[in-house]
């Protein structure tokens, strides 16, 4: 499969908040008041924690409906371990009301293989930063 990009752009909106445009819906992220930010919105942290969520929970909802699977009550939680300026490890805890047992095992792994965001964060993806200025 070729190798596709998608761009989400960032605006300052002074502070310590900021305005992205994420495929034409806009997210804000912003610092707590105990930290020189104005508390108006989640933490770029909190953020990162929602995309595994988010990820996640969609990973599960489409293998279910491949193998014609209830998920009642499905609700994942993800907790991050902040270690200083970054954050050491991840948890995902599942919970759903139904499958259970060995079926629910095999649906979350077949989640871990289709779920973009955990899996770029198990592979430690290249990070390159590009200044372009106006002067």
């Amino acid at each position: 499969m070729a190798a596709t990009e998608r761009t989400v752009h960032a605006r300052w909106l002074g502070g310590l908040k900021a305005s992205v445009d994420a495929g034409g819906f806009p997210v804000v992220a912003d610092e707590p008041e105990s930290v020189g930010g104005g508390g108006t919105a989640p933490q770029p942290t909190e953020l990162l924690l929602a995309s595994i969520a988010s990820c996640f929970t969609i990973a599960l909802a489409h293998c279910a409906a491949r193998r014609g699977t209830d998920l009642a009550g499905l609700q994942v939680d993800v907790t991050g371990h902040y270690d200083g300026p970054r954050f050491s490890a991840f948890r995902i805890d599942v919970h759903t009301d139904t499958p259970r047992g060995e079926e629910l095992a095999g649906l979350i792994a077949a989640a871990e293989r289709v779920c973009y965001v955990s899996r770029t964060l198990r592979s430690s993806p290249r990070i390159d930063i590009v200044a372009h200025g106006s002067g």
